[in-house]
This record gives C-alpha cells, sequence and structure tokens, in this order.
C-alpha cells in the first residue's frame, strides 16, 4: 500500500496513541487474569432468617452458645464448599467476599511467592518504562507533524521516534511475559488461602498483547517512513552526481550545447527510454531530417529526428 509521508506519520501516530491508550488501561485493571477458588462455606452470622442461606451455613438451632443441645448440619459433599470469583492485576488480586456480593482486595506482592518477588518488581519497572517510551514516541511523531521544522528536523524526530516506540515494545513484551511468569508461580507456591481451583487469562491480558502488537507497528511504519524518504534523497543526490559528471564528461570534450539539452531533457525514471529530439540551431529540425554531431577524435554520431 503506497502512502504518502503525510499520511504515514499520522497512521505512525495514530497507532502509537491506541498502544499507550490499551497499555494505560491494562495495567491500571486487574483483569489479566481470572477463574475460582473452591472454599468451604463460613457458618452464618447474624438473626436466623425465613430464606435459606445459599453462601453460608447455619445450625438446626439458633442457640449456638448452648453447649447442651445438639448441633446439626445439613450440607453434605460439596454443598459445604463455595466456587469464589477471583481476578488479578499487577498491582491487586480481588476475591469474592464472604456474603458473595462485592470484592475484598489486597496487594498481589503479598500473594506471590517471598523468593520470586524479584520477578514481580522487574516486571512493574519494565511496564513503567514501557509506558514512558511510548509515551515519548508518541509525543516525538506529534512534533514532526509542527510545519516549524525543516526537513531534516522532521527526518531526526521520526529516527527517534521510531527508537523509542521500538524500543518501548521490547520493554512491553518482557513486562508481560514476566507476569505470566509471575502468576504461574503463585498458583503452584502461593498460600493456600489464595490458589484458585480454575483460572484463565482476561481481557486485560489481551489488552496488554494488542497494545505491544499496536506498538510495534507504530514502530515499524515510523522506521518505513524514515527509510524511504533517505532512499529518495540518495536516489536524486545520486542523479544529481551522475548529472554532472556527464556534464564535466561533455565540456572536456567540447560538445556543444544540444547534446547536453538532449541529456537534461531525458526521464531520470526511465533511463532506458529513448531521447527526445534535439534541437537543431535552436530550432527543432524538420520531419526525417538527419543531424551529426563531430567529436574531437572524429567520430560522428548521427541520428534522425521526426516533427
Amino acid at each position: 500500500m503506497r502512502l504518502e509521508r503525510g499520511r504515514r506519520a499520522s497512521l505512525a501516530l495514530t497507532l502509537n496513541f491506541l498502544a499507550f491508550a490499551f497499555a494505560l488501561s491494562a495495567v491500571t485493571t486487574s483483569y489479566w487474569c481470572e477463574g475460582t477458588r473452591k472454599v468451604p462455606k463460613p457458618f452464618c452470622t447474624g438473626p436466623p432468617v425465613k430464606v435459606k442461606q445459599w453462601f453460608c451455613i447455619r445450625f438446626n438451632s439458633s442457640n449456638i452458645n448452648d453447649s447442651r443441645l445438639v448441633q446439626y448440619i445439613f450440607e453434605t459433599g460439596e454443598e459445604k464448599f463455595l466456587m469464589r470469583k477471583f481476578h488479578t492485576g499487577i498491582f491487586f488480586s480481588c476475591e469474592q467476599a464472604a456474603d458473595m456480593n462485592g470484592f475484598d482486595c489486597r496487594d498481589f506482592s503479598e500473594i506471590a511467592p517471598e523468593h520470586e518477588r524479584g520477578v514481580l518488581w522487574l516486571c512493574i519497572v519494565a511496564e513503567s518504562l514501557y509506558l514512558t517510551l511510548l509515551f515519548a514516541g508518541g509525543a516525538l511523531m506529534a512534533m514532526e507533524q509542527c510545519p516549524c521544522f525543516s526537513i531534516m528536523n522532521k527526518l531526526k524526530l521520526s529516527a527517534f521516534a521510531a527508537l523509542c516506540t521500538a524500543l518501548s515494545g521490547l520493554c512491553g513484551m518482557v513486562a508481560h511475559m514476566m507476569f505470566t511468569t509471575i502468576f504461574q508461580l503463585a498458583v503452584a507456591m502461593g498460600p493456600e488461602d489464595w490458589r484458585p481451583k480454575t483460572w484463565d487469562y482476561s481481557w486485560s491480558y489481551a489488552l496488554a498483547w494488542g497494545s505491544f502488537g499496536t506498538c510495534m507497528g507504530s514502530a515499524v511504519t515510523a522506521l518505513n517512513r524514515y527509510t524511504k524518504t533517505i532512499m529518495e534523497f540518495k536516489y536524486k543526490r545520486r542523479n544529481i552526481e551522475k548529472s554532472l559528471m556527464i556534464k564535466q564528461k561533455m565540456m572536456e570534450l567540447d560538445l556543444p550545447d544540444q547534446v547536453w539539452d538532449m541529456y537534461l531533457t531525458s526521464d531520470p525514471a526511465d533511463p532506458e527510454a529513448p531521447p527526445p529530439d534535439p534541437p537543431a540551431n535552436g530550432l527543432k529540425p524538420s520531419t526525417g531530417t538527419t543531424y551529426e554531431v563531430e567529436l574531437e577524435d572524429g567520430a560522428e554520431t548521427q541520428g534522425e529526428a521526426y516533427c
């Protein structure tokens, strides 16, 4: 897909903005992983109610302080357990409350194994670098859109923006992989009152990897724009140098100016195309006339001109 330089710059800036929004949403939420925990039902508290409370166990007698009474529990088997939902992020892990209304949250650093908490802090540092470098790349891309900069300054800004965005993508990839590692270690070696029965990745985790994908797309677009502009400059410079070399050789051979004018009017994009009709004495020769150019060594070049 051929895009103009301005459209490529806008596309890179848009992808960078999307990557930053996705990353910020992922880091500030706690839905990287979610699942369920199997826990025993707690004993019901408070006055007795007419409707059976399914999330707790109540004795068959309301006087639980009387030790002379025999208390019976009717729940058996799986009825004695609850499946509480939980969700976990980089900073917090939240679990359903005892009454199954709302969530109780605690720091994820308390859940991670003590000897592996360094990996969690490295994950947090990598995520911070990811957001910082991504924001810096987007700011450079926005500055590049300003018309007050020259073409060379815009090229420098584009190169630095592509570098910052690519480095941020690498930091983000490392951070996501570190979180996956520390969460799996917490599932295997974490506290008994937290270990899940079932779990899977959630939408915040998908947002994090979506941010990484759009970030790398922004970096590739910015780098492609920079590379294409540099190649265009080199191509034009090579054509100019070639033209100057040929003109210098013609001046050394003392050729007439008509031959040089014929070279200048040729299409540099298609070097194999035939040259246009050369002028003769400042006027275009008539159809079918033959012109000759004499060189110093006595060689002659002939051609036929057409109207």
